[in-house]
Order: structure tokens, then C-alpha cells, then sequence
């Protein structure tokens, strides 16, 4: 009889114990995988900083926008953008609001600095017109920083703060597109070759992330840039055949690798920190050749627009937008954007992270 009550008392034990696991797992799954999701780049990912600007680079209006839980935000897509969708994967349940809007206690769960037409250098996109390049970002950034302090209550808490977040840098074609390969508006490709172009940039680039690791970054995420040979824009202004330019491919090719093998001395010169490069190439360059396996129709012409690389307001949209790679002439729609960010989450070939991707940078 004792041994019996016994056994009932483990087991009750047991089953209370295990529902104790259960819970816990279930509270911290509800939770996101890092507190904080600090976002930089261009067009690809602005989420309405460019809204109230001196520019053609802004969007905030339909077709912009129909496929979005809140309509036009600014967003260059007909729905999410790749850094919606990563925040998703991490876990963030809201939108991370983008630094022209965000108030209060909101900038404790990250904030979105990118900036249409904006790049590393100060002068890529200056003829869209007015735009935030990254040096502009990152002044945006140490006023959150100043912000931060002030609620967590002095700046060593801030970058402790910040430390435990990721930062996510998507940037460097517009400094080709808007730049270097603009021959129209910029003198850069007469002034510099290629590889020249490209250490220019790197160099920049590196003074440019360690104010983002003296501020407390600890895990920063690189996005390398994209086939922009093949984005209907290129097509459409260079190609007699309808293919794509592969001089373009070839300049994003050659800043990729630089960048990546530059990951290793990042790591090497910023203590404590880890950086990580993800393929920005591949995974919509791999989209662009099976198509058709990937469920799309279209791969080379814009759902929307017409002669521009952005679409005008109200202007015509193609009936089945999850049948086009392409939005508008240089944007992906939601349905490329869904496959290429699962891609830059959690890599799926080993080259699509280097040395590893921001599933594993999160549980760090």
C-alpha cells in the first residue's frame, strides 16, 4: 500500500514537473530569440523612412503596399520585405517600427534605419534625391543610443543592452546601381577601377560597422549585395537580348567576396563580436533560373510600373502577383521575398552564411 502511494506521488510529481517544462517552453517560444532587432540598408528593406523626404525614392502609396496587413508604408513591395520576414523568424510578433516614426519604449525592440536610394558612400542616389546614406544611419543610430541610455539608465547599460541584440546590414547596391555603374550621373567608374571601387568601399565600410561595435554590437549580420544584373531595371536599360548584364553580376560577384573574406578580419579586429555574412546573390539568383520550379511565371519583368524602376501611385499591377520574382523594376514581390529571407535566416547550402547563419548568431 506505502510502495503504491509511493509510485502515485512520483508520478504526480512527474506530471507536475513535466508541466512545469511545458510551460516554461511554452513562455520562452513566446518570446523572441533576442530582445532587439536593429536594421540598416536601402530600398530592400525601408519601411517608410524616406516618407516625408525630398524624393522620387519614397513609396508610400498603393499599388505600394496592397498585400500588407497596413497598406502603404513606405515599403518597396507589394506585401513584407526580407527584414519583415527575418523579424518573423526570430520571433518578433510586431513590426520593428523604422526610425523616422519610432517613439518611447518602442526602440527597445529594435529599430528600422534603412533608407531608400541611401548607400556606404555619402554621394550614391543624390539624383533620386533626398535619402539617408549610412553615415546618416548611424547618426540616427547614436541618437537611439542616447535614447536607450536614458531609460536603461546610463550608456554602459545601453551597450550591454545592445550587445545581446542583432544588427542587420543590407548594403552596398546602390553604391554600384546609383553609383559606380550610373555613368549618367557619377564620375566614379572614371576615377576608380573596379577592384580600386570596391577596397574604397570595403574600407569605408569597416570604419562605418565599428561605430556600430563601439556603441555595443555584438552580433552584426551582413547582407552581400545581389545579381543587379539581372533586376528588370538592368534588363530593360541595357540588355538587347533580354539577358541579363553580366559586367553588373560580375562588379556584386567581386564586392561579395571581398566582403566575406573581410568577415574574418572584422572578427579578428573587433573583440567580443561576431559578424556573419549572408549570400544576398544566390538565393534570388537560384529563384531567377528555376522559376518556374519555385512556382513563378515571370522572372524578368515588373509586375507593376512601366519604364521606371518604381511604380507611380494607382498605377497598373499584374492580376497574380505571387506569379512575378519582380514587384516593380528593381523590388522582389512578397513571394520572393518569403523564400530568399528563409534562405538568409537559416541557410540551406553552405554557401548561403559564412561562417554560420542568424539562427545560430540569435542563440549566441
Amino acid at each position: 500500500m506505502a510502495k503504491t502511494k509511493e509510485v502515485e506521488k512520483w508520478t504526480v510529481m512527474s506530471v507536475v514537473a513535466a508541466a512545469v517544462i511545458i510551460l516554461k517552453a511554452a513562455t520562452v517560444a513566446a518570446e523572441p530569440q533576442v530582445p532587439c532587432f536593429y536594421i540598416f540598408g536601402d530600398s530592400l528593406i525601408d519601411n517608410g523612412n524616406n516618407n516625408d523626404k525630398l524624393t522620387i525614392a519614397k513609396v508610400n502609396f498603393l499599388p505600394y503596399g496592397i498585400d500588407f496587413p497596413l497598406g502603404p508604408t513606405g515599403r518597396f513591395s507589394n506585401g513584407k520585405t526580407i527584414a519583415d520576414l527575418i523579424a518573423e523568424f526570430l520571433g518578433f510578433e510586431d513590426f520593428i517600427q523604422p526610425y523616422a516614426t519610432a517613439r518611447g519604449n518602442q526602440i527597445l525592440r529594435g529599430i528600422n534605419y534603412a533608407s531608400a536610394a541611401g548607400g556606404i558612400r555619402p554621394e550614391t542616389g543624390r539624383h533620386w534625391g533626398e535619402r539617408i546614406s549610412f553615415d546618416g544611419q548611424l547618426r540616427n543610430f547614436n541618437n537611439t543610443v542616447a535614447q536607450l541610455a536614458a531609460i536603461l539608465g546610463n550608456e554602459g547599460a545601453a551597450s550591454h543592452y545592445l550587445g545581446k541584440c542583432i544588427f542587420f546590414s543590407a548594403l552596398g547596391n546602390n553604391d554600384f546601381l546609383n553609383n559606380y555603374l550610373n555613368t549618367k550621373f557619377y564620375d566614379t567608374s572614371r576615377r576608380y577601377t573596379l577592384p580600386q571601387y570596391i577596397s574604397l568601399l570595403i574600407k569605408q565600410y569597416t570604419s562605418q560597422l565599428k561605430v556600430l561595435y563601439d556603441h555595443g554590437a555584438r552580433k552584426v549580420a551582413l547582407v552581400g549585395t545581389s545579381p543587379l544584373g539581372c533586376i528588370p531595371f538592368t534588363i530593360a536599360l541595357r540588355s538587347k537580348d533580354g539577358k541579363c548584364i553580366e559586367g553588373s553580376n560580375r562588379a556584386s560577384q567581386m564586392f561579395n567576396v571581398q566582403l566575406r573574406a573581410n568577415v574574418d578580419v572584422f572578427n579578428r579586429i573587433f573583440p567580443g563580436a561576431q559578424f556573419i555574412l549572408v549570400d544576398g546573390y544566390n538565393p534570388i539568383n537560384d529563384i531567377l533560373i528555376n522559376y518556374e520550379a519555385y512556382g513563378f511565371k515571370v522572372k524578368d519583368k515588373a509586375c507593376c510600373g512601366r519604364s521606371s524602376t518604381i511604380c507611380f501611385p494607382n498605377d497598373v499591377k499584374c492580376p497574380n502577383r505571387s506569379e512575378y520574382v519582380y514587384w516593380d523594376f528593381a523590388h522582389p514581390t512578397e513571394a520572393a521575398c518569403k523564400l530568399i529571407a528563409r534562405r538568409v535566416y537559416a541557410a540551406q547550402k553552405p554557401s548561403d552564411a559564412y561562417p554560420f547563419d542568424i539562427s545560430r548568431l540569435a542563440r549566441l
